[in-house]
C-alpha cells in the first residue's frame, strides 16, 4: 500500500508514526505549503483548467473597483509619495492588473506606489511578472506577509484568510477534545479526537458558544496574522479582506477540499486538492481591533460593490461592449448573487485600517 500513496502522504504518515496524531492545523498546513508537495507550492490551480475559478477571474469589474478602492484610500490618506500596496495571495495578479489598469485615472498614484505581492508559489510569480510587466509600476515578491517592510501601505486579501490552517475542537462528556489527524483501524488517514481534553478551553470560548452540547465543533485560527494585520494598520494603512465566512463565532465543521471545481474529501490525496475553511470575522476582527486599529465592517461582498457603484461600471461596459453584454450581466450577477450560498452573501468584506482615517469606501452608509 505504501508503494501506492503520494509523497506527501507518506510524509505525514512518517511524522504520525514519529509524533503521535497532527492538529488539523498541521495537516492543512502541509497540505498546502509543504516547500516540496504542497498544493499551493507546485501548480497554477485557477480557471477552467485547474481547480476553481476566484472572483478576479469572473470579471475585470472586481479588480478595477479595488483598484478604485485603494486610489481612493490613497487621496484619504493625504495622497503620500510612497506607498505601498499589498497583496497577499495575489493568484495570476488578475486582481492587481485590474486594479491598477482602473487607477490609472488618478492622478499621481501609480507613481506614488510600490507593488509588494506575498506568494509561495514560483509557478504564479511568473505568471504574475508576466501579467503585470505591461504596467510599468515596481514590483517585489516575499513568501511571507512578515517579510514586507514597514510603512504607509494598502493591503488586499482576496480569498487569503480561508486558506489560513484551521485548528477544530469537538465537545465530548469531559470537555473539548481537539480534533487530529491519525490512521485509522483500516489504514487509511482518519480524523479523531485527540486523547486528552483541552485544559481551560471552555473559558477561551465566545460567551454564546459555552453551552455546546456533546459532538459540537469549534474552528479558530492562530492569532499571529491578525495581530500582525492590525499592528501594521493601527498608525498608517488600510486593508481589505474580502473572503467567505461568518460574521460572529460559530459552531461547526466547515473544512473543505475542492480539486477540478468540484468538492472532495480533504483526507484524499493531500497535496493534490486545495484546503479550506470559513472566516471568522469576528475573531479576526477583535485580534485587530485588539492592536489598536479601527475595524469597518464587516459587510456583505454585494453590499460593499453595490456601494462602490458596480452597477454603474457593468452598465458602462455592457454600453462600450454590447456584444458581450450577456456574460457582463452574468458576472454582474454572480458577484452579487444573495442566497446561502451566493457569492454576494456568503462572501464578506472587512476594513481594517488607522482609526485618523475616518470611514473606508464602500463602508459607510449610502446617503
Amino acid at each position: 500500500m505504501a508503494d501506492a500513496l503520494s509523497p506527501l502522504e507518506q510524509e505525514i504518515r512518517r511524522l504520525i508514526g514519529v509524533a503521535g496524531p497532527m492538529p488539523i492545523a498541521e495537516y492543512m498546513r502541509l497540505c498546502l505549503t509543504h516547500p516540496r508537495y504542497g498544493y499551493y507550492v507546485n501548480r497554477d490551480p485557477l480557471g477552467a483548467g485547474g481547480d476553481f475559478i476566484t472572483s478576479p477571474e469572473i470579471s475585470q469589474m472586481f479588480g478595477e473597483l479595488i483598484g478604485l478602492w485603494m486610489a481612493a484610500v490613497w487621496r484619504q490618506m493625504g495622497a503620500p509619495e510612497n506607498v505601498r500596496i499589498v497583496e497577499l495571495g495575489p493568484g495570476r495578479g488578475t486582481l492587481m492588473h485590474d486594479a491598477l489598469r482602473a487607477a490609472k485615472v488618478v492622478e499621481g498614484f501609480r507613481s506614488a506606489i510600490v507593488v509588494h505581492l506575498v506568494e509561495i508559489s514560483p509557478a504564479l510569480q511568473q505568471i504574475q511578472e508576466r501579467r503585470l510587466a505591461e504596467l510599468d509600476v515596481p514590483v517585489l515578491w516575499h513568501s511571507r506577509f512578515e517579510e514586507v517592510p514597514a510603512g504607509t501601505s494598502i493591503i488586499v486579501a482576496n480569498e487569503f484568510v480561508d486558506a489560513l490552517p484551521v485548528h477544530q475542537a469537538i465537545k465530548q462528556d469531559d470537555g473539548w477534545h481537539e480534533r487530529v489527524i491519525d490512521i485509522g483501524a483500516d489504514g487509511r488517514l482518519d480524523i479523531a479526537a485527540a486523547r486528552e481534553a483541552l485544559q481551560h478551553f471552555e473559558t477561551s470560548l465566545p460567551r454564546a458558544l459555552r453551552q455546546a452540547k456533546p459532538g459540537a465543533i469549534y474552528e479558530w485560527r492562530a492569532d499571529d496574522f491578525a495581530l500582525e494585520l492590525g499592528r501594521r494598520m493601527r498608525s498608517e494603512g488600510a486593508a481589505l479582506i474580502i473572503d467567505y465566512g461568518h460574521d460572529h463565532a460559530s459552531l461547526g465543521d466547515t473544512l473543505q477540499a475542492v480539486a477540478g471545481h468540484a468538492f472532495t474529501d480533504p483526507l484524499r490525496a493531500p497535496g493534490k486538492a486545495d484546503l479550506t475553511a470559513h472566516v471568522d470575522f469576528e475573531a479576526l476582527a477583535q485580534c485587530a481591533e485588539s492592536m489598536g486599529a479601527r475595524i469597518h465592517g464587516p459587510i456583505r461582498q454585494r453590499d460593499f460593490f453595490l456601494h462602490l457603484g458596480i452597477e454603474k461600471r457593468a452598465a458602462a461596459l455592457k454600453a462600450s461592449a454590447p456584444h458581450k453584454a450577456a456574460d457582463i450581466e452574468i458576472a454582474f450577477s454572480r458577484l452579487i448573487a444573495e442566497g446561502a450560498r451566493g457569492m454576494g452573501e456568503l462572501f464578506k468584506a472587512i476594513g481594517i485600517a488607522a482609526p485618523a482615517l475616518g470611514p473606508l469606501p464602500g463602508f459607510e452608509t449610502p446617503s
